[in-house]
């Protein structure tokens, strides 16, 4: 069993930058595949940046160049660094965790909101 903690989210102004973390529980971090997800107001929930356990990395189109993902694997924890923030980035942003490297994923947080103004 695997525990999610999303923090770092807030309001911040269209351009600006926000670092949201994900704190995982359990000793076996380091083999899970790590995700963030979104779900805007009204819309159905959508990938935006995953990390394997070998720290490959893929992003969604829309965020390319603006956001990281990245992870310690030391701190159980994956961070998603978001810049060039726009409003069309507001969400409520989850992160989740797999051990396969296809397919759902297990485990879920609970979601923290970024609010981007324009």
């Amino acid at each position: 069993q695997v525990q999610l903690v999303e923090s770092g989210g807030g309001l911040v102004q269209a351009g600006g930058s926000l670092r949201l973390s994900c704190a995982a529980s359990g000793r076996t971090f380091s083999r899970y595949n790590m995700g963030w997800f979104r779900q805007a107001p009204g819309k159905e929930r959508e990938f935006v940046a995953r990390i394997s356990s070998g720290v490959n990395t893929y992003y969604t189109d829309s965020v390319k160049g603006r956001f990281t993902i990245s992870r310690d694997n030391a701190k159980n924890t994956v961070y998603l660094q978001m810049r060039s923030l726009k409003p069309e980035d507001t969400a409520v942003y989850y992160c989740a965790a797999r051990l396969q490297n296809y397919g759902l994923y297990d485990y879920w947080g609970q979601g923290t909101q970024v609010t981007v103004s324009s």
